[in-house]
């Protein structure tokens, strides 16, 4: 029995040494490495595990400094609006682009009239056109084998709820807009996930059935019949889900006190389009984005974009920081609101609303640095556009400067600053992406860079990835 148990023991011991040997090798860990990075500890690590293992990480590394009362001063600030929620979905960029086109019609009327968009009904078209890329994507590169890189983008991204203004321009205009009252927001709509995943799967499935027929020599016609008939299923799927969009209502304006203005009237989407917003918004803005990776004052478009076979893909121009904020003055002083789009997810105070560089201090909890810049952070999908807010005022100094920017979130009227959000201007330079300007704030030299035939970028590219 000794003898036995010896023999297990030895073959255990032999077992873990060779175990041992197998992890170390080729730029494993070894025992020796490990014994360094134990050795590396200090006693100060057991009070800071002590600390961090009960405490919230963002709690501890708080720049006290940085606690003073929030400066809610702004010297240019456009009139302020009713705050919307998004809720548990990612229609942010469709909820700052109807805070500008709401903004504008209010304007346009001197504050007289107020107007607000259903992102419900929106938001069915959108996920109509995004499961139509998809499907057609597939079927215009099912030669290209699966685990091609394009095949693979659209099987990885059947559909999702991401967005930019561009996409609001594009669906408004074919589909037109309905009062929020008319078509409310359903469960799904603001619970966006499990629709998601059960519409992905679905596309999927239909997906490689399209590869197959088209890989077999099916006809054109035959293989897009089949893509009608999947529609449908997606139609349906999104009409028990979000409701199926309306068609003709009946409404009566009202101010900004919700009192009613004039007799009500009966409206198709498309009509109540034509009054509140007007012709297409494609061709009256530009998009601008900050990325120094690549050169600054050229035009780049994003290929496949969520939209691509029913609208446009999205372009830009790319500009140093100090080119986005005077455009964004211009459009401000002049009372306009702007869609923007930022890495929240960076020195976010979300408690207060207040967005800086020095809000937490991870360094010094974690006795290390962080170096990376702006471009490299892209660069390493470590920071990008996560998160589409209005830009709506500036604070600027004595020289004209700008000191801190303010912006309407959609995450609630409790949220932040009433509903809004502050951020200093280093914060803007750090995690600003993107911005859309009205044409008529645009210098004449910026047009024509804008207007250069566009360099093509990939979706797969870092500064997209929450888009898609």
């Amino acid at each position: 029995m000794k003898q036995k148990m010896f023999l297990v023991g030895l073959c255990l011991a032999l077992t873990g040494m060779t175990h041992a040997q197998t992890q170390t090798k080729g730029g494993g860990i070894s025992p020796q490495m490990l014994q360094k990075m134990e050795k590396a500890q200090t006693p100060t690590n057991k009070a800071l595990f002590n600390a961090m293992a009960q405490n919230n990480i963002d709690a501890l590394s708080m720049n006290f400094q940085n606690q003073k009362p929030i400066d809610t001063y702004f010297n240019v600030e456009t009139p302020k609006q009713s705050i919307h929620d998004q809720k548990s979905s990612g229609r942010c960029w469709m909820f700052s682009g109807f805070n500008v086109l709401r903004a504008n019609f209010a304007k346009k009327h001197q504050d007289t009239l107020a107007v607000e968009f259903s992102h419900d009904y929106l938001f069915f078209y959108d996920q109509l056109e995004k499961a139509n890329l998809m499907l057609q994507g597939v079927i215009d590169h099912a030669a290209k084998p699966l685990d091609d890189t394009r095949v693979q983008f659209f099987f990885h991204h059947p559909i999702n709820d991401g967005g930019t203004f561009c996409g609001v321009a594009d669906l408004a205009y074919k589909y037109g807009l309905v009062p929020k009252g008319v078509q409310p927001e359903t469960y799904s709509a603001e619970n966006t996930s499990r629709m998601a995943r059960i519409l992905s799967s679905k596309l999927r499935e239909y997906g490689l059935e399209l590869r197959e027929m088209v890989n077999s020599k099916t006809t054109a016609k035959a293989v897009q019949n089949r893509k009608e008939e999947m529609l449908c299923d997606v139609y349906r799927m999104l009409s028990m889900t979000l409701g199926e969009p309306v068609k003709e209502f009946t409404y009566a304006h009202v101010n900004k006190n919700g009192k009613q203005v004039g007799e009500p009237k009966k409206y198709t989407p498309r009509q109540f389009y034509e009054e509140t917003v007007g012709g297409p918004l494609n061709g009256t803005f530009i998009m601008v984005m900050n990325d120094p990776r690549r050169p600054f004052y050229e035009t780049y478009e994003v290929e496949y974009d969520r939209h691509t076979y029913d609208g446009t893909n999205w372009k830009y121009l790319n500009l140093p920081m100090e080119d986005i904020a005077n455009l964004a003055i211009a459009s401000l002083k002049d009372g306009r609101k702007l869609y923007s789009s930022y890495d929240v997810g960076k020195q976010f105070d979300r408690k207060r609303g207040y967005m800086d560089t020095e809000n937490y201090d991870y360094g010094s909890l974690f006795g290390t640095t962080f170096k990376m810049d702006k471009a490299q952070r892209i660069a390493t999908f470590d920071s990008g556009s996560t998160h589409a807010m209005t830009l709506t005022a500036v604070d600027l100094d004595k020289d004209g400067k700008p000191v801190k920017w303010k912006v309407e979130n959609s995450w609630g009227s409790s949220h932040g600053v009433a509903g809004c959000d502050i951020m200093t201007n280093r914060w803007f330079n750090e995690y600003m992406f993107r911005l859309v300007v009205d044409k008529q704030y645009v210098p004449a030299k910026t047009l024509e860079q804008f207007n250069k035939k566009p360099i093509m970028v990939m979706p797969e590219d870092p500064l997209f990835q929450e888009d898609f």
